[in-house]
């Protein structure tokens, strides 16, 4: 049927049934190679939407053709050769033999590519932890862990003897300093009581005991993430610090110098604050972590 017998057809008095408008709309979608949407069938047999949908229904349902029958499988002959060939290249399997339970079984032994023979496979499997079985001697009974040699741990004392002549060196070296950049004897709390204290102990107490810890969350491993990289970094620093403000000390001393020049006091001046800032830095960092 054509397209201006399906016009016709379409627009007759009497509207067209969906059984006469679903081979119509079959051929429309073979014309286009894909499943028409329901505006194109609305606009192509001029009917409406309620229509339209059913004709979709029924462009859905495909016939699934009968499954075909298979013909029936006829016996295979053999001449009297491809009888013996087949005999020769397949011989018989012999029935098996039932197991006589009151025969001891024979052990199981396993060979390799180059023919050498494995342990029994009772030796090869682990034993099973749910079956137990009673230990031959006294001996059995013997707990592995007292067969284990113990862990020692490491010896970390001597190092505190190789700190004391460093922290000897480094405290003096630092209280010096102090010196003759301005620190010294002052005041606690004025008004209130006489009681005074040097302020050159500050140094080496806030420098040294920041790298000492800092190095300490670094290496032991128990925060990761930006508060070990700050505590990295941070007592790499103050060690470097620490070593320029010895080296700057002797050197002084050695040149008999009695007060600091002035960039070298501004700077160990900052030194409390920048400990301070440190310290508190990485405190919140590590309790960031947790």
């Amino acid at each position: 049927m054509t397209a201006a017998t399906m016009t016709r057809t379409a627009r007759s008095a009497f509207p067209t049934s969906v059984e006469e408008l679903t081979p119509l709309a079959r051929d429309y979608a073979a014309e286009l190679g894909t499943t028409p949407s329901r505006n194109q069938l609305m606009k192509r047999f001029k009917v409406g939407a309620t229509k339209a949908k059913a004709l979709l229904a029924a462009l859905a349902v495909i016939d699934v053709p009968a499954e075909p029958e298979r013909p029936a499988l006829r016996p295979i002959v053999f001449l009297k050769d491809e009888a013996q060939k087949y005999a020769a290249a397949f011989p018989p399997v012999a029935a098996p033999v039932e197991p006589d339970d009151d025969a001891e079984p024979a052990p199981l032994v396993f060979t390799d590519t180059r023919g050498s023979e494995f342990a029994d496979l009772a030796k090869l499997v682990p034993p099973d932890p749910a079956v137990t079985s009673e230990p031959e001697s006294a001996d059995d009974t013997a707990p592995a862990a007292e067969n284990a040699a113990p862990v020692r741990r490491p010896v970390t004392w001597p190092v505190l003897i190789l700190c004391l002549p460093a922290f000897v060196a480094i405290w003096a070296g630092w209280v010096e300093m102090g010196r003759l950049t301005g620190f010294g004897r002052v005041t606690l709390l004025p008004g209130i009581t006489d009681f005074q204290i040097d302020t050159a102990i500050t140094l080496p107490i806030g420098v040294e005991t920041y790298a000492a810890y800092a190095l300490w969350v670094w290496l032991s491993g128990r925060v990761v993430g930006d508060a070990r990289a700050f505590a990295k970094w941070s007592a790499i620093g103050s060690l470097a610090l620490g070593a320029l403000g010895q080296v700057a000390y002797h050197l002084m001393a050695a040149a008999g110098w009695t007060s600091a020049p002035w960039p070298i006091t501004a700077a160990v001046a900052c030194i409390p604050v920048a400990v301070l800032g440190m310290g508190a830095a990485l405190a919140h960092l590590m309790h960031q972590n947790h």
